[in-house]
């Protein structure tokens, strides 16, 4: 059975194609990207590398063509990825793919005032009306954005600023994440089913804060600011307010409306989940936070504050 893996070339990407090699021949592998040179090693195993962009609808139907199977990875444009996301589904469609595993985010759609679990949501709405068979890996916050991004800004400035107040979350891993993909991919039985991927723990911002601080060595005031002071921060940095492809500033990848939403959702408690579905799916425990901030320590030690006015 063929596999399709969409942007295969990227962090979660990588991570699923690692693991499924681990369990199917690469010769069952089809691997699509905007950039198919960064394939080039999974190419040489023996995997099908081909060129896809959810821009380009014709394009898609012949990199989707001879797959039974898509694990479609969620695009980066947030805010602006439901085209896409359509342009994908119908085009799996029409290939003759049988199965969409999509990666997907906690408490999707709804009342959920966070960007992406909006178009999250609408994107559910579409497979289930597709007439394929879906999944939907409802993945929450990868621990590795706040090893790589928020807490080396924090210890750089020496505060952590959030507008997600004391609200909870439960970080999971990148690595987990797509391992769930791997298992849904290559075991019987996903079929329009819905699936939380959390970490082992809930967590506010407040304690990653004093982890990132007990593991830099570095002093970390959290302070609580409202939406407008969020905007205000990541405007001082030059994120921008909507997302650009392949845009990163200071580290951050995001668009500033996607994360001000996102912490508003954590500071109502729209993402206060904790679920089992990882050890289900994987027959293991999910990988902790502090666990993973250990993996970071060195690096994390090595950031120099900088002088606050």
């Amino acid at each position: 059975m063929k596999l399709i893996i969409s942007g295969a070339s990227g962090n979660y990407g990588r991570l699923a194609v690692q693991g499924l090699l681990e369990r199917v021949p690469p010769g069952d592998l089809i691997l699509m990207s905007r950039r198919p040179e960064k394939l080039a090693e999974f190419a040489a195993r023996g995997a099908i590398v081909r060129r896809g962009d959810f821009d380009d609808p014709a394009l898609l139907r012949s990199t989707f063509a001879g797959g039974e199977k898509l694990l479609m990875i969620s695009t980066g444009r947030v805010g602006k990825r439901l085209p896409q996301h359509r342009n994908a589904i119908r085009a799996a469609a029409e290939a003759g793919v049988r199965h969409i595993v999509y990666t997907s985010f906690v408490n999707a759609g709804g009342a959920n005032p966070a960007l992406v679990a909006k178009e999250h949501g609408a994107t559910e709405d579409m497979l289930r009306q597709s007439g394929l068979a879906w999944t939907a890996l409802r993945d929450s916050q990868y621990s590795e954005a706040m090893a790589e991004v928020a807490a080396p800004i924090a210890i750089e400035s020496g505060r952590w600023l959030a507008s997600a107040r004391e609200g909870r979350i439960g970080f999971v891993t990148r690595r987990d994440c797509a391992a769930s993909a791997v298992a849904v991919l290559t075991t019987p039985g996903h079929e329009n089913k819905v699936y939380n991927i959390t970490g082992p723990e809930l967590l506010s911002f407040r304690e990653v804060a004093a982890l990132a601080s007990e593991l830099s060595g570095k002093p970390i005031e959290y302070t609580v600011v409202d939406d407008e002071g969020m905007y205000r921060m990541f405007d001082a940095l030059g994120v921008p307010r909507e997302a650009v492809d392949d845009h990163v500033v200071n580290r951050v990848p995001w668009s500033s409306n996607d994360m001000v939403s996102f912490e508003r959702a954590i500071r109502e408690g729209f993402l206060d989940l904790l679920s089992d579905d990882f050890e289900k799916l994987t027959g293991r425990k999910p990988q902790s936070l502090r666990s993973l901030f250990l993996e970071y320590r060195a690096a994390l030690r090595a950031i120099e504050p900088r002088s606050r006015s």
